[in-house]
């Protein structure tokens, strides 16, 4: 799919604001109403011995942060919405992160360096309500928006720009869902993530926005592009999803070589059987097929296996437990670290978390948050005492699903990691009273006992304190 039909589907989408029975929804729209807020966080990293730090690692095996990393974030963020009737919202939010080195020289980005446009979208909901007989509802958004855990995929979509850090997680996108009933619904998107941001204010050094794959040396200045659609149902106990997604990312030349695109077909279900109010098992099975530029033919395999275990007959006020267990495999390829990258090695899509860990943000071997050729096994458990006040403890082992020697050992095992993670109000806003000024906090610590698929027995430690005022 082309980015000219991509632009097509926008405008199919936003053609149907002004169709239903030949009105106009627009004339429909009434009360309408304005709200504005901002918030601004504060947290502090320290980060050492993370291995495998992005940035020349591939292709440089042994090579690991010696040094600690010691800086502090700031991110201010505005936002307003206007909302016109019960159907639509239009939201706009500006956003810039900065740090200031505490240790080491690091990278000081001065505000007010860069300002961006972190979220300006166009809500509708509920449209063609009882209009057809087969057809509930139409929902969609369209412009810049986060993409986090979109449809409940948190393994396929999570940021869209994770080269601009912490800073936003969002992708410029148009989804549009048709809902047949309270359960069933079927969904289309299609999105773009340029390589720089382009929608900014200030100085001219222009971040990262996008950061692809740093298999066979890709680079950051590619874009990336996609469309597809997901089926959401149930059948008694159990719920389910059908989904094909397809990713191009744009060829580009880096050091006088030309490195081609690629084509990614993806193809999926998600299982979450409901044993009891309490008890779920999700699975996940996903595949992808696809080719790049010089026209080879590409293939990697995806999985997830877990049990959650969550107290939901808890009353309001009542802590609220909770527990879980599973494996994320994600395929890799021996020959990662040549030019084109090997040709079986899991294209993490738009699934650029934290959920393998904070500081493997910094060193998941590949680019930014570059999530492949992993086998994590993880252990959950925490409980929830209250909004924004809880408490949960992390752990299990990490392996490389193929000995593709980056790590500069000679095994499969990346070694051991724990996270114990607190969360806990300052002050709380009351907010049936309208209140809507509070102050949250969270620290988080974290350790990582390298295995023998790193050339390194030291360990790493990241720690994270942060503070967040929201108006």
């Amino acid at each position: 799919m082309t980015k000219n039909a991509i632009a097509a589907f926008a405008a199919f989408a936003a053609a149907a604001v002004f169709a239903e029975d030949g009105t106009n929804l627009l004339e429909k729209a009434s009360d309408v109403s304005f709200d504005a807020g901002a918030d601004l966080r504060i947290r502090q990293e320290i980060i050492h011995n993370a291995p495998q730090v992005p940035g020349g690692m591939v292709g440089r095996p042994g090579v690991y942060r010696g040094k600690t990393i010691n800086h502090i974030r700031f991110r201010p963020r505005v936002w307003s919405e206007i909302k016109a009737g019960e159907h639509f919202r239009l939201y706009g939010r500006l956003a810039d992160e900065f740090r200031a080195p505490i240790t080491g020289s690091g990278n000081a980005n001065n505000w007010p360096g860069e300002v961006v446009v972190d979220n300006l979208y166009l809500d509708g909901v509920g449209l063609f309500k009882d209009t057809f007989g087969f057809l509930d509802s139409v929902d969609f958004r369209i412009g810049r928006q986060d993409i986090y855990n979109l449809y409940g995929l948190k393994h396929i979509f999570f940021d869209g720009t994770p080269g601009d850090g912490s800073r936003s997680l969002y992708a410029d996108m148009v989804r549009m869902g048709l809902a047949f009933s309270e359960d069933t619904r079927l969904d289309f998107f299609a999105m773009l993530n340029k390589d720089r941001e382009y929608m900014r204010f200030g100085t001219n050094r222009s971040r990262y926005a996008n950061q692809l794959s740093g298999m066979g040396g890709n680079d950051t200045e590619m874009d990336d592009w996609g469309f597809g659609t997901v089926f959401s149902s149930n059948v008694g106990f159990l719920d389910y999803q059908l989904f094909w997604i397809q990713k191009d990312e744009a060829s580009f030349h880096r050091k006088g070589v030309k490195h081609p695109r690629r084509q990614i077909n993806l193809l999926g279900t998600k299982l979450v059987p409901h044993w009891t109010r309490n008890l779920s098992t999700p699975v996940e099975v996903m595949a992808q097929v696809g080719e790049n530029g010089w026209d080879e033919s590409m293939s990697a395999y995806a999985g997830y296996a877990g049990v959650e275990w969550k107290d939901n007959e808890a009353k309001k006020g009542e802590w609220k437990p909770y527990a879980s267990a599973g494996v994320l495999l994600l395929s890799g390829d021996k020959d990662a670290g040549t030019e084109d990258g090997g040709r079986h090695a899991w294209d993490p899509m738009w699934y650029r978390a934290i959920d393998a860990g904070e500081m493997f943000l910094y060193g998941s071997n590949y680019a930014v948050a570059w999530w492949s050729n992993l086998i994590d096994v993880k252990g959950v458990c925490g409980i929830e005492f209250g909004r924004n006040h809880g408490v949960k403890l992390t752990a299990g082992p990490m392996f490389a699903e193929t000995k593709d020697g980056l790590g500069g050992g000679d095994g499969a095992y990346k070694g051991f990691y724990s996270q114990a993670r607190y969360d806990f109000p300052i002050w709380t806003a009351e907010r049936d009273r309208g209140e809507r000024f509070e102050v949250c906090a969270h620290v988080v610590g974290e350790w990582f006992n390298p295995g023998d698929y790193y050339a390194t027995d030291k360990p790493a430690y990241y720690v994270r304190w942060q503070i967040e005022f929201r108006f």
